[in-house]
């Protein structure tokens, strides 16, 4: 019998510890070092690039395949407003408050307690556990580089809070940069060819415009123009304007597909900024899925971006606390959705057959 009571106690005190340690994105250095002698302590070898912390299962069988167990080690910097001290980790009511308890903290500390306990019988599947980086700046030398260092993987299992229900599908993104050029002149005469109206045609064609695949989980594709710059003084007709536009890709189109749809509509300049954060998703009928859904939790599309976007393998992204209470001051996650993951994680992954 699986003793959830001490998994839980042991995934408190990692997350106590890892609260008490900044970890801001691109400053993981302490954490990242802590959490590996954390692990090797506990008499599991570890892999390291970087500040991303990895272990792979003993008895590591080619025949089988892998599963990875993934949540990150950064937090956001603390927002103004925290009335408690962000790197004090605090009970009361219930409640565990510090920065990065419910984005990620929690998700890091239960998966990898239900990673101690399932490399400690036998599975169908082999199992990595990885605590990467720099994930809430989509940063390159986070999971992206590890990727490539690893074996072969069948599914991740991506811990991020979302009340441990599935997040089945996940929004991308992408970022344009569209530039409109006229020719300078004088304000006050009939001259110069004024770039502000001739990108006015553009943003009102991204505003209005529907792409015809809409997912049942994640809506529409959605673009929004959110900066414009143009012009240096109120009597010169400005030659250049350009906007920035936020896109939120489904799963039915690649990034790449919805710029080039994009580049046929517009006349403008239009240049991606990258093309690497695709939206995922992953069969409502897949085994891990069926489980969670027997187990009585809801799949969902999410409309947050997490690390699932640069794995080009199925991936499912589940954890305990609540998005609303990520990247908030005072941020807390209850300690009985700690107890409830680490129970969860563990009866959705012992004998799962993917």
């Amino acid at each position: 019998m699986t003793d959830i009571a001490y998994y839980t106690s042991e995934a408190l005190t990692l997350l106590h510890a890892l609260i008490g340690i900044p970890s801001i994105s691109r400053e993981e250095d302490a954490a990242a070092d802590f959490l590996q002698n954390y692990i090797e302590e506990s008499g599991i070898m570890t892999g390291r690039s970087g500040n991303n912390i990895w272990c792979i299962s003993p008895n590591f069988d080619t025949g089988k395949p892998t599963v990875l167990l993934n949540s990150h080690i950064d937090t956001v910097k603390p927002v103004s407003g925290w009335r408690k001290q962000p790197f004090t980790p605090k009970t009361e009511n219930g409640k565990l408050y510090g920065l990065g308890s419910n984005d990620a903290g929690g998700s890091l500390a239960t998966l990898f307690q239900a990673y101690r306990y399932l490399t400690t019988t036998e599975q169908s599947y082999n199992l990595i556990f990885l605590a990467s980086c720099e994930e809430e700046v989509s940063g390159k030398n986070g999971i992206e580089s590890v990727l490539p260092q690893l074996p072969p993987i069948a599914l991740g299992v991506v811990g991020e809070p979302t009340e441990m229900n599935p997040a089945i599908a996940e929004k991308g993104l992408m970022v344009l940069d569209i530039t409109a050029h006229g020719r300078s002149g004088h304000a006050a005469r009939e001259e110069g060819e004024n770039a502000i109206y001739k990108i006015l045609p553009d943003i009102e064609w991204l505003r209005s415009y529907q792409f015809p695949e809409v997912s049942p989980l994640l809506g529409p594709v959605k673009m929004s123009v959110t900066q414009i710059n143009a012009g240096t003084q109120h009597n010169v007709i400005p030659d250049v304007c350009s906007a920035v536009v936020d896109i939120r890709t489904n799963e039915c189109y690649s990034n790449q597909e919805v710029f080039e749809e994009v580049c046929r509509h517009i006349s403008c300049e239009a240049k991606a900024r990258s093309f690497r954060l695709n939206s995922s998703s992953i069969p409502a009928g897949h085994p891990f899925v069926k489980r969670a859904a027997e187990l009585g939790k809801t799949p969902f599309g999410s409309p947050t971006l997490s690390d699932q976007a640069l794995m080009p393998f199925p991936s499912v992204k589940i954890g305990p606390g609540k998005s609303s209470r990520s990247h908030t001051a005072d941020e807390y996650i209850m300690v009985g959705e700690v107890e409830e993951a680490v129970d969860l994680y563990i009866r959705l992954l012992d004998g799962l057959r993917i």
